[in-house]
């Protein structure tokens, strides 16, 4: 009776959790497995501004590196590692990993600076160009083991917050890779929330332009078999289209390295993929007719909260050794969803 109770005890401990080491800074978290650096996920600060000295506030939360089991890192540096010839220089918002929307409507508040982008009706979360708005993290609690949690405003260009998060970061060791999960909740705490109908969102990663699919050596594999190789253009077939998971990988600095994203089959909004062959790969649910998604086509439901109201998420970041197969990206996703 006793072996059986310490059998069921060791089941019952998540796995990898007792190999995760989180350091906490005053700009950013510092996640490990034994000695082996999985991430770091900035939540304070500034960045370097994109094409001139100097630097700016953090626009918003993401995680750089992504290293596989080994150190193989999967997202590209750029911007915040700066020289590196492989590195392309465009699309400065795509920070390696992050999770945010294009277009969030704070309904009844009268906004007095605006994006610059007219295709934006309420706040830019995505890009950074002139008018974007910002997530500012205000709180960050590590308790014992391997979650950290945090809490976020979503804030205006003019620093008025319409939207809270809860956000908590958990990093499991699933030996063949490194996954890290998001939960999220959304709450309209300030005022009525309409998500924009627009391709740009939510939960993104930006790959190392080594193993992207339009130039570099990568393949775009989705559960469903749809599968893309390099060359590529930037229409891939699963663009659009609602999967439970899409993966890149390839080879990079030598190593063959992978990056998936997982949606929770639970999430009661699921994604269609803004995933282009240039590397960026984003799960977005609330995309809709006006984003140009084809499964979207003729559905002009926004997604939205009454004052008050929360949504929640739940997603995946699983970084592997290996391709989609040999990276058991199937099997963590299984593992994912428990």
């Amino acid at each position: 009776m006793r072996l059986s109770l310490c059998l069921l005890f060791l089941l019952a401990i998540p796995v990898g959790a007792a190999d995760v080491t989180i350091t906490k800074t005053d700009t950013h978290l510092e996640f490990k497995v034994g000695s082996e650096l999985v991430t770091k996920y900035q939540y304070a600060g500034t960045v370097q501004l994109e094409k001139a000295d100097g630097t700016k506030p953090l626009a918003k939360p993401f995680f750089f590196p992504l290293n596989a089991p080994g150190g193989a890192g999967a997202t590209r540096g750029w911007p915040m590692v700066r020289g590196n010839p492989k590195d392309m220089t465009d699309h400065f918002h795509q920070k390696s990993a992050w999770f945010c929307h294009g277009d969030v409507i704070p309904e009844g508040v009268t906004m007095k600076t605006r994006s610059s982008d007219k295709r934006v009706h309420g706040v830019d979360f995505w890009a950074e160009g002139a008018g974007h708005g910002r997530i500012v993290c205000t709180k960050v609690s590590v308790p014992k083991g391997n979650s950290v949690q945090t809490k976020n405003e979503w804030r205006t260009p003019d620093d008025v917050a319409i939207l809270d998060e809860d956000r908590t970061i958990t990093v499991r060791d699933l030996g063949a890779g490194r996954l890290i999960v998001l939960d999220i909740s959304l709450q309209a705490n300030h005022c009525p929330v309409t998500f924009g109908d627009t391709k740009e969102g939510s939960m993104g990663i930006r790959i190392s332009d080594e193993i992207q699919a339009k130039s570099g050596n990568g393949t775009i594999t989705s559960n469903d078999g749809k599968e893309s190789k390099a060359p590529a253009k930037d229409n891939v077939p699963m663009w659009g289209h609602p999967a439970d998971w899409h993966d890149y990988s390839g080879t990079a600095n030598g190593k063959e390295v992978g990056v998936s994203i997982f949606d929770d089959p639970k999430n009661a909004n699921r994604s269609l993929w803004h995933t282009r062959a240039y590397g960026l790969m984003s799960a977005n649910p609330f995309g809709r007719n006006g984003s140009g998604f084809p499964a979207a086509k003729g559905n002009d439901k926004l997604v939205k909260l009454a004052k008050g109201e929360k949504l929640t998420f739940r997603y995946g970041i699983y970084v592997h050794s290996g391709n989609a197969k040999t990276g058991k990206v199937a099997d963590a996703f299984e593992s994912f969803k428990k």
